[in-house]
């Protein structure tokens, strides 16, 4: 299947000692080589993803990094690198799953 310029959207609600970060990553990596747009929102323990050096990578090969404001408040994360992170709410967390071609949720 040509996926050059599809959308595809990610979810991430789990922390970084759970296979759904890998997952996350590795199909983020796969999807950006192929040439698709790649959408990944963090949630709950998913924004602790912050930290991973993967995620921090993706947005210079390309993927747009949507991370929860509320959940990173929570977890008392401080909210920098507005740069290449947009920190957001449930509301662009809607429009990505009806602007995307797939979306996958990794809870």
């Amino acid at each position: 299947m040509e996926i050059t310029k599809k959308k595809l959207g990610l979810l991430l609600s789990t922390g970084r000692e759970d296979a759904n970060l890998d997952a996350a990553v590795g199909l983020s990596e796969a999807a950006l080589a192929r040439g698709a747009d790649v959408y990944l929102y963090l949630i709950d323990d998913g924004v602790r993803a912050l930290d991973d050096p993967r995620v921090r990578a993706l947005p210079e090969r390309g993927a747009k990094l949507f991370v929860c404001a509320y959940g990173c408040q929570k977890r008392r994360i401080p909210l920098t690198d507005a740069d290449t992170v947009t920190y957001c709410g449930l509301v662009v967390l809607t429009d990505l799953i009806n602007a995307t071609d797939r979306f996958i949720a990794l809870n």
